[in-house]
């Protein structure tokens, strides 16, 4: 199925959002600074960050000094004013903030004032009286010169202050997307394209419970999960219990912010020596509903010594190490064995993982499992770290218990997608819609339009039927029973069980897809060899001094 939708330059609505202009102008304030992406991005995060933070607690503020201001009428005694104890906001999720930590303080300094050093310490004094962000916010806003600090300060002001919560979060969110195809390759390490994240999310469907990102960067699968939620009207505060694990140390600040930014609040690791592979900080061993992550892909040099004690059923990896120094299949168990009996896992893997020789024993096993609900192959460039085309893979350890059991969705939505600019692409909102109502009808559930709307509904219409009802079709979707998976050597390579469109032939982007899963696959074997020269070349050295 193609499905290309026009790019947002065409679509005559791309100019004149808030976030956009707040993004154009503090990037040209970056471009005659001097400053390195790196060194400007967690400072300007933090300033959107205290413009928020100062409207919930004006509001919070206004709802004390009222309270106050009615107590000692009628026969009530009076009592003292609440508005200047940090529990009084606390108790309503709201940070508290000192007069020299507030916006509207920082935007009014005198011009002789040195604002650099005056802005962190207004963030030491938040993270003081509001524990929970100890150690979080950015105070590296003396490099910037005083000048520029003020004149971001004031296009940040420029958020009104009676906007919603979650067009702080969507600025803040479009902040971190803009930086991180700015900074690319590192970028993409902290950052997973929101329409990635939103399908992931739609897929799981996390209503209620507790949720794990162990690979959590700067917390887009928390924040995605949470509006999700609300989409649905309920309180996520009150529906999901977050738990996060991040190795770097300047990632899970940044995460921690986007939380609280958020108006969210969770349990998350970061830095030091907290490392996914070795650690378990949370306990996750079949303690979780949902899982949704984007891990690091071929990550090699896992000491896989330190794993022995953590492999065998009921133990984080339940059907053991791979032979390679590849640690894709070390993410997939983690995964895989932090759910509980009924919980589900959407995560981004690399395509070597779908298939060969050489982790077909340890893909036997899950697919054996019946957990393997369903792979979306994913087209180039949708990504920031990688231009290599990948796989969406979903987990649902209830569906053992289903007529669903023997079954795995394969979907192919490589050639649906929305061109941003050259060398990036993405999903409009009715191309999630319509991809997460896919799955949802092969699922026998009712499809739910909150996302895609009318748009999301035509195409499922023209796909499926004016009353949609899953079918398999050529060059979009098929459902495959394991005992065809089996024959085909335990492969989970979509494009083997879902061919092309009667009349179709294969498109120059399919080779190109065909040839970076190769190149891929190239490397890790070239890794593989070097090693094993290096092994060889060893052991001759020793036979030669016996000699």
């Amino acid at each position: 199925m193609h499905w290309v939708a026009p790019s947002e330059k065409n679509n005559g609505n791309s100019n004149g959002t808030l976030e956009k202009r707040l993004w154009d102008a503090a990037d040209q304030f970056r471009a005659n600074s001097g400053l390195k992406s790196q060194e400007y991005s967690a400072p300007v995060l933090g300033l959107i960050f205290l413009r928020f933070a100062e409207v919930r607690f004006a509001a919070q503020r206004a709802k004390l000094e009222k309270a106050a201001a009615n107590n000692g009428k009628g026969n009530l005694p009076r009592r003292g004013s609440r508005v200047d104890e940090p529990a009084a906001y606390h108790a309503e999720g709201v940070l508290y903030l000192t007069p020299n930590a507030r916006f509207d303080y920082l935007l009014s300094l005198p011009e002789a004032a040195d604002a650099g050093k005056t802005v962190n310490d207004a963030m030491r004094d938040i993270e003081k009286h509001n524990p929970q962000l100890a150690g979080v916010l950015p105070k590296t806003y003396n490099l910037f010169t005083s000048t520029l600090l003020k004149e971001l300060l004031k296009k940040v002001s420029e958020i009104p202050a009676t906007v919603d919560y979650d067009a702080f979060g969507r600025i803040y969110e479009y902040f971190l997307g803009e930086f991180a195809r700015t900074e690319g390759q590192k970028g993409g390490e902290f950052y997973t394209p929101g329409c990635i994240v939103r399908f992931l999310t739609e897929v799981i469907e996390p209503y209620h419970g507790r949720i794990l990102d162990p690979a959590c960067g700067s917390g887009g699968m928390f924040v995605s999960s949470a509006r999700f939620v609300s989409e649905h009207k309920r309180n996520p505060s009150s529906e999901l219990a977050i738990h996060g694990v991040e190795k770097t140390d300047e990632t899970g600040r940044l995460c921690r912010m986007n939380l609280a930014v958020h108006g969210l609040e969770g349990e998350i690791r970061h830095g030091g020596n907290v490392n996914s592979y070795y650690d378990d900080p949370h306990d996750a061993t079949d303690n979780f509903d949902f899982v949704l992550a984007n891990p690091p892909f071929n990550v090699n040099a896992v000491d896989k010594e330190r794993l022995k004690d953590s492999v065998g059923p009921g133990r984080r990896f339940p059907f053991g190490l791979p032979r390679t120094d590849n640690a894709n299949y070390l993410w997939i168990q983690i995964f895989y064995s932090a759910l509980n009996v009924q919980g589900r896992a959407g995560f981004v893997m690399a395509n070597t993982a779908c298939d060969g020789n050489t982790d077909e024993k340890l893909r036997r096993q899950l697919i054996e499992t019946r957990a393997v609900d369903a792979i979306v192959a994913v087209g180039s460039n949708m990504f920031y770290t990688v231009i290599l085309p990948c796989a969406l893979w979903f987990l649902d350890r209830g569906k053992a218990n289903t007529s669903r059991a023997d079954q795995v969705l394969f979907v192919d939505a490589r050639h649906i997608y929305r061109q941003i600019d050259r060398t990036h692409r993405d999903w409009t909102p009715a191309q999630v819609g319509f991809l997460a109502n896919l799955i949802r009808l092969h699922r026998g559930e009712t499809p739910d339009l909150t996302i895609g709307g009318d748009e999301a509904r035509a195409q499922l219409e023209r796909t499926f039927g004016k009353t949609p009802r899953y079918s398999d079709i050529a060059g979009l979707c098929r459902v495959v029973r394991l005992d065809e998976i089996e024959r085909r050597g335990w492969s989970l390579n979509v494009g083997l069980y879902v061919g092309v469109a009667p009349g179709k032939q294969v498109a120059g982007e399919d080779f190109e897809a065909q040839f970076g899963a190769l190149t891929e696959q190239l490397e890790i074997l070239n890794t593989e060899a070097q090693k094993l020269g290096e092994a060889i070349v060893a052991q001759a050295a020793k036979l030669l001094d016996l000699c």
